[in-house]
């Protein structure tokens, strides 16, 4: 059958090499455009998908941006919603709280009102108690003082019977005792401390005529110190000159005499007092009993030698709280026996710059002497150290006439410091009295 139809078809003519690769041609043309349309196709379906994809991002953002925003506004909304609440709730228990202190306050006023009220009820009763119990006490005490009264009369005077004797063996004892003491120190050269009543320091005062206006200087020591020339040159007054303190080579002034500086603008009184190692004036006895602790100031003289006496005028005058001032006199006099004891001859013919070295040689060793002795005199004594005043009574003269005198050593000193003394305590004194009538 195959046959007979092939026969029956009419035969196609033979395509040429140039329509076979036109053909083919076209068949890749195609195809080539097939699988562009695909590429593009498919191009277009990924920006489609991908745009799509985009607008669901965006979608879902939006979604989620308009939530989030809700979710903000609703929280914004509870917040606010609480804040007003927490608002209403303060107010509320401040009220609440006002109310109940106002409650509690007038309720605490009231318990207090009846605190007091029991309190005061209470106090009543037990001071009434209290006065009960007392007046109970004073009777059964004075029952008890009635029923004692009579043991006490009973035993009073055997007491003081026992009293007396006690009394008078404790006196009996003391006696002996100071009699004792009194003995023991005469043995070993220890002179007695006397101190004086306000009677006998009263008469004292009368005694040296004492007066609160001015200030009274005592020159006392040894005798034959020469405290009465002192007291002249201290007036501006030589020895002979009228109302000038009696002198002389033995003790001239046995009576404390009293004598007035004559210029008037300097108050003071000089009082020439006996010369101690006399025989009207014992040694150990010498402060007390010329009075001396009523002075303002005591000036201690001695001539050749620093003694106990004149230790235990400074001892009783430091008790007293006394100001003293240690002075040896007749300078002048010492300095020439050194000047002979060196060579010096008045009758031989020396030049005068001889006379001026050996002058002073001689007083450079008299002063050096003298403050050595005194000092080794008070450490013997135990006392603390003094100044020394060296002066002679015609340079000390020369100096409160106002005059120039050559051959001084420590009267300017003496003069000054003594003035120095007086106007100090001149001025306590009146602070004192000042003090006294603001207090009045």
């Amino acid at each position: 059958m195959g046959g007979l139809f092939s026969r029956g078809r009419p035969e196609a003519p033979s395509p040429s090499l140039v329509d076979i690769e036109a053909r083919q041609r076209a068949e890749a043309a195609a195809a080539q455009a097939r699988e562009d349309a695909a590429a593009a196709r498919a191009q277009v379906a990924e920006l489609i998908k991908s745009n799509q994809d985009s607008q669901q991002k965006f979608m879902e953002a939006q979604q989620a941006s308009l939530q989030a925003a809700a979710a903000s506004q609703e929280q914004t909304h509870k917040e606010m919603m609480a804040m007003v609440q927490a608002e209403r709730a303060s107010n509320e228990a401040r009220l609440l709280a006002e109310a109940a202190a106002r409650t509690a306050t007038a309720e605490a006023k009231q318990k207090a009102a009846e605190a007091e009220e029991e309190r005061k009820r209470t106090a009543a009763v037990q001071e009434q108690a209290k006065r009960d119990a007392q007046t109970a006490q004073e009777q059964a005490k004075k029952l008890q003082e009635a029923a004692n009264e009579e043991k006490k009369k009973a035993t009073a005077a055997q007491e003081a019977a026992k009293e007396s004797k006690k009394v008078a063996e404790e006196q009996v004892k003391v006696a002996n005792s100071a009699k004792e003491e009194a003995e023991r120190k005469l043995k070993e050269g220890i002179q007695p401390v006397v101190t004086p009543t306000p009677a006998e320091v009263s008469a004292a005062k009368r005694k040296v005529q004492y007066r609160e206006d001015l200030f009274h200087f005592a020159v006392a020591g040894v005798a034959g110190g020469g405290k009465s020339s002192l007291i002249n040159a201290f007036r501006g007054l030589r020895n002979k000159d009228a109302g000038s303190a009696a002198t002389g080579v033995t003790e001239t002034t046995l009576a404390m005499a009293r004598y007035a500086s004559p210029n008037a603008e300097y108050p003071y009184v000089w009082y020439d007092i006996p010369g101690a190692g006399t025989l009207k004036i014992p040694d150990w006895q010498y402060f007390n009993a010329q009075g001396l602790y009523v002075f303002d100031c005591i000036i201690v003289l001695f001539d050749n030698r620093f003694t106990m006496t004149d230790i235990a005028i400074l001892t009783n005058c430091k008790r007293f709280k006394i100001p003293t001032y240690i002075v040896r006199s007749k300078a002048d006099q010492h300095i020439r026996n050194i000047m002979k004891d060196m060579g010096y001859d008045s009758d031989d013919d020396e030049s005068e710059d001889q006379k001026k070295k050996l002058y002073q040689a001689a007083r450079q060793q008299f002063i050096q002497q003298t403050r050595q002795s005194v000092k080794e005199n008070l450490e013997n004594a135990n006392m603390p150290d003094q100044r020394v005043y060296i002066v002679s009574n015609e340079p000390m003269l020369g100096v409160i006439k106002e005059k120039r005198p050559k051959k001084i050593i420590d009267e300017i000193e003496l003069l000054n410091d003594l003035i120095g003394e007086a106007q100090t305590r001149r001025a306590r004194r009146d602070a004192e009295a000042a003090t006294v009538v603001k207090e009045k």
